[in-house]
């Protein structure tokens, strides 16, 4: 069975096509106006081995705000979808990655109960363009909408890109091994019967 989903949303303020393979080969085709953003769905892709295809037209005139989170909350609703009944999945994830001056954790459990808890400082208020803040209103949306359990720890860090970075490369990592089919689990992971 192919764990895919695709999502077409549309507010007064964003247009937003978005399709997501979880079994990818880290096939990224992204083109959200905001460019940071593009950046990071790319190496989101790449380190997680998802294929993603974002198409995103906002009010970026305003700022880059409600792209961001909107991105933030199709891309959780179809990881969800895309997911299925869960069976047969690891479940947990946990993942570091350092990049440069930086170290980033990130630790997930697909268990259907969201929640989103964010330790560590982001230095700079902008990188380049971009509102650093967007990355909590991201994340947490993300959160949200694909229903997951979600902690990012950033230990240490001088250069806000390269925090960021490892925030998005981690929770590809955390995610890939959290989603990952492993033989030996039989149905759900969970005493509860059902996550």
């Amino acid at each position: 069975m192919m764990r895919e989903a695709s999502i077409k949303r549309t507010t007064n303020e964003t247009d937003i096509s978005l399709a997501i393979a979880i079994d990818g080969e880290g096939k990224a085709g992204i083109d959200t106006g905001v460019p940071f953003l593009n950046h990071m769905l790319d190496l989101f892709t790449k380190h997680g081995q998802f294929n993603l295809d974002v198409k995103a037209i906002g009010d970026i005139e305003i700022d880059d705000h409600h792209t961001t989170e909107d991105i933030g909350i199709c891309l959780g609703h179809a990881f969800k979808e895309a997911l299925g009944d869960k069976k047969g999945i690891k479940r947990y994830g946990n993942a570091f990655v350092p990049m440069d001056d930086a170290l980033a954790q990130v630790v997930v459990d697909l268990s259907n109960r969201p929640h989103f808890e964010f330790k560590g400082d982001i230095p700079a208020s902008r990188v380049g363009t971009f509102d650093t803040e967007l990355v909590y209103e991201f994340l947490w949306k993300f959160a949200l909408e694909s229903r997951v359990n979600l902690h990012v720890i950033v230990h240490y860090g001088q250069n806000t890109h390269h925090i960021i970075e490892a925030v998005f490369k981690a929770l590809a990592r955390a995610l890939d091994e959290a989603t990952t089919v492993d033989p030996r689990v039989k149905g759900v992971p969970s005493t509860k019967g059902m996550l």
